[in-house]
């Protein structure tokens, strides 16, 4: 484990709302095409829609996180319309947990292409390590042998975590970085659209294999959907309430991509409220979707 804060080493890193509401078709009409983005107060309107039925969905799911302790950034996307749609805290920033070590597989791999490091048989098995169930020590091996915040994080943004930062209160380590929703959509998207496909097609396997200690969150959209994820979880906040985040996919060929950061703000049982929020989202909208 690593040694950063109490909290972090007892808990391993066990590590909404839409500005815009969906409206209903009044009887008789034609289902409407949705904005391809509603981004906080200020609708954006891009090539692409989600299907009436997915529409529907989101507003369920939009309203069941809106009645859960603390709150959530959403961003759920369709790889395939274009289709975006983001609430009111997508852009909050919440602590990452142990969703950069997505990151992380992804600037190793990418260094490797480029010669600048030569991964080894080790190396790799690390890297199965944090994907597969999150492994901490795994994680600290890797950030302190291949640079640290210094090689790392000067790249995480080129992989579209943007939003990230560090605090003068933690150590500037993967396990303390602050992110958002957005970001993490941003980043998933990257592995699946930017990334050699080798590369991706690794990534995806992966997150599709997780061990039981990650199947939650997006994991909720069940087994048709054929879903991966990387998820971080963690009682980091001050009052050592919990943090429950999930970035994946689900659907055939990856279609559509799910980010949810939840501040719970649950100090006693917060792991389990976070992912019984994560995931009822991710069922909600996808549950039986797939056939």
């Amino acid at each position: 484990m690593i040694p950063i804060t109490r909290r972090m080493v007892a808990a391993a890193l066990l590590a909404a709302t839409f500005a815009t509401p969906l409206v209903a078709p009044a009887a008789n009409a034609a289902p409407p095409a949705a904005a391809g983005v509603v981004d906080h107060a200020d609708p954006i309107t891009l090539p692409g829609h989600f299907d009436w039925t997915l529409q529907h969905r989101i507003r369920r799911a939009n309203a069941y996180a809106e009645s859960r302790p603390g709150f959530a950034g959403i961003v759920v996307r369709d790889r395939k319309t274009g289709a975006v749609w983001r609430n009111t805290h997508s852009n909050v920033l919440i602590w990452a947990c142990s969703t950069p070590k997505l990151a992380m597989v992804v600037d190793l791999l990418l260094r490797n292409d480029a010669g600048t490091i030569t991964l080894t048989a080790e190396d790799r098995d690390l890297m199965h390590r944090m994907l597969n169930s999150s492994d901490d020590a795994a994680a600290h091996t890797l950030w302190t042998r291949y640079g640290g915040e210094q090689e790392f994080a000067a790249r995480f943004p080129s992989y579209g975590m943007t939003d990230m930062r560090f605090t003068d209160e933690h150590p500037h380590h993967w396990g303390w970085i602050l992110t958002t929703a957005d970001d993490l959509d941003r980043l998933i998207n990257y592995v699946l659209t930017k990334l050699p496909a080798r590369h991706r097609d690794y990534i995806v396997n992966e997150m599709r294999a997780v061990d039981a200690n990650q199947q939650w969150g997006v994991w909720g959209a069940g087994a048709a959907a054929r879903p991966g994820n990387k998820n971080g979880w963690s009682d980091d906040n001050d009052d050592g309430s919990w943090l429950m985040n999930s970035v994946g996919f689900v659907g055939p060929d990856e279609r559509y991509t799910l980010a949810i950061m939840n501040n719970t703000q649950v100090v006693d049982n917060g792991y389990n409220v976070g992912m019984e929020t994560t995931t009822e989202i991710s069922r909600i909208m996808f549950g039986g979707y797939f056939r």
